[in-house]
């Protein structure tokens, strides 16, 4: 009976071990059915902007807060994350900022069944939408695509700007070693525009489903 004790004992452990991990690795990065989304022709993208601290597989995303630590992970093109300014009040509304290289981690950033959109998939969102001199409205309606400006954390000084005014989500697509493309918004023009920039940015990231 001691040895049998012993035995419902330890499974019981490794049950709750279980359990522990699963929700660890669930925290922030839940699958496609705990995401708000809205359907666009045959995408069904993100209405949020992404807020994770862990990738797909669990395992923490580096939280860089300091201009060192940001360049550091540039140097070691390590994926990072912060809040605009490290202000969580930021992220509550606006979510993280991620440099290119947590996009691009094999790990996973976005939540199971979804994945980072390349940046022919953004165009096709915006083409669905009306085309850039159109597209404004639609992608920021709220009962549409839902998009705000988050602004972003610049790669030459590390610093915070455009909150506000500008949101920007990186896409997928690599365009050279140091350059990545992303999708852009500005509210101050109702302006809807692409462009590449340094992988050491820190944008916003939204999802699309597989």
């Amino acid at each position: 009976m001691k040895n049998e004790k012993s035995i419902i004992i330890c499974t019981t452990i490794f049950f709750v071990l279980i359990i522990s991990c699963n929700t660890k690795q669930n925290k922030d990065n839940k699958d496609i059915t705990a995401h708000k989304t809205a359907t666009v022709g045959e995408q069904i993208w993100s209405v949020e902007n992404l807020n994770t601290a862990y990738y797909r597989n669990g395992d923490p995303i580096l939280e860089a807060k300091t201009k060192a630590e940001w360049e550091a992970c540039y140097k070691s093109e390590e994926g990072a994350w912060c809040y605009y300014e490290n202000k969580i009040s930021h992220g509550e509304k606006y979510g993280k900022l991620y440099n290119w290289y947590a996009v691009n981690d094999s790990r996973g950033l976005a939540p199971m069944g979804m994945h980072i959109p390349t940046r022919k998939e953004w165009h096709l969102l915006v083409s669905n939408l009306g085309g850039e001199t159109q597209a404004f409205e639609n992608m920021k309606s709220p009962t549409g695509f839902a998009a705000f400006p988050g602004g972003e954390r610049w790669f030459e000084d590390c610093l915070f700007y455009k909150i506000g005014e500008i949101g920007f989500w990186w896409s997928s697509t690599k365009e050279d070693k140091f350059n990545a493309w992303y999708q852009a918004m500005h509210f101050g023009y109702s302006q809807v525009g692409s462009d590449k920039g340094g992988m050491n940015t820190g944008f916003s990231v939204r999802c699309i489903k597989d």
